[in-house]
């Protein structure tokens, strides 16, 4: 059975390997942690960002130890590995961006088109990091209130993506994804307070799927995170809920690349559904998270969904490693 890990708000990194029984990383013992990354080289090496550290595990999350250069002035949101280049890092935080060209021994912090704060003096909180994997140069990220940024030169220069709709809110990023068509062409899909959008023009334009309120807190589904199966890149699934972070969620699954979506048959969730993760070498496994701490997996690609007995206090961050 795959390894779940599970990153937390004030208790640190937890990881299962039989969906029964959990260990604490050993390390970090009550930090929390927004984003957890596996490493394309190697599945067992993992990397976490804290609100006051950025670490590695080498053992599958056995032992963290943190980067001793990162200066931890902010929470670090998201991270990204180069795909053919392990030394090459980037680190989102709040805010800004930073880069790694020696497998974290330095940083640079990168000048971008990210606004450190929003006209509702917000700090914002870089979401998402995404390099293309045929042309790692290319960098796209998504800004928690921001929208999407994208580079062409590997993180010297940047430009803004177009609003993803006339409400401010609407360009409030939480997860993005990027797939590649067989002709070239990608189509991004970003997970918002509204729903998801889509644009299959490098953010030119969007368009936007609403999803059913689950309750009266919002119009709308309130939506988190994103994911693409591994085997199958026209599957995404999506975390939802009422509102943040609400009393109810749901994943919603969509098999034609984002044109319509339908409700997993999950067990009644105590928040909003927060984070999805999978890997790779197992495409059928899916795990999810409520914010208010329980752990949903899927053996079947989301057919099914079963709720682990164990319970978390405030999940933020989720991965799954072979």
């Amino acid at each position: 059975m795959p390894t779940i890990h599970v990153g937390t708000i004030g208790q640190g990194l937890w990881h299962s390997s039989d969906a029964s029984t959990w260990h604490k990383g050993r390390g970090l013992v009550e930090d929390s942690v927004r984003t957890l990354t596996v490493s394309p080289h190697n599945p067992h090496t993992l990397y976490a960002g804290a609100d006051h550290a950025l670490l590695r595990s080498d053992d599958n999350g056995a032992s963290w130890q943190p980067l001793p250069s990162y200066l931890a002035d902010r929470q670090t949101w998201s991270l990204a590995i180069h795909p053919h280049d392990p030394d090459i890092l980037y680190a989102g935080g709040a805010p800004g961006l930073r880069r790694s060209l020696d497998g974290g021994a330095s940083w640079t912090q990168l000048s971008t088109t990210i606004a450190d704060v929003t006209p509702f003096d917000f700090t914002t909180r870089t979401t998402a990091v995404l390099i293309d994997s045929h042309n790692p140069l290319r960098l796209t990220v998504g800004v928690e209130t921001d929208g999407v940024h994208i580079s062409e030169d590997g993180g010297e220069t940047w430009r803004r993506a177009q609003p993803l709709g006339p409400e401010f809110f609407m360009s409030d990023i939480h997860s993005l994804v990027r797939v590649e068509d067989a002709d070239g062409g990608a189509t991004m899909t970003a997970a918002t307070p509204y729903g998801a959008a889509q644009s299959t023009d490098d953010g030119d334009a969007w368009t936007y799927h609403h999803f059913p309120p689950l309750s009266d807190a919002q119009p709308q589904a309130y939506c988190r995170g994103l994911l693409v199966k591994h085997d199958d890149p026209r599957t995404l699934f999506l975390a939802c809920g009422d509102d943040s972070p609400g009393v109810t969620g749901t994943v919603q699954r969509s098999r034609d690349g984002g044109a319509t979506w339908s409700p997993c048959a999950l067990p009644p969730a105590n928040s909003m559904l927060y984070w999805l993760a999978s890997h790779p070498a197992e495409p059928a496994f899916l795990a999810a998270a409520s914010l208010h701490g329980y752990v949903f997996v899927s053996a079947d690609g989301g057919d099914s969904w079963t709720q682990l007995a164990r319970e978390f206090g405030e999940i933020r961050a989720l991965a799954v490693t072979p």
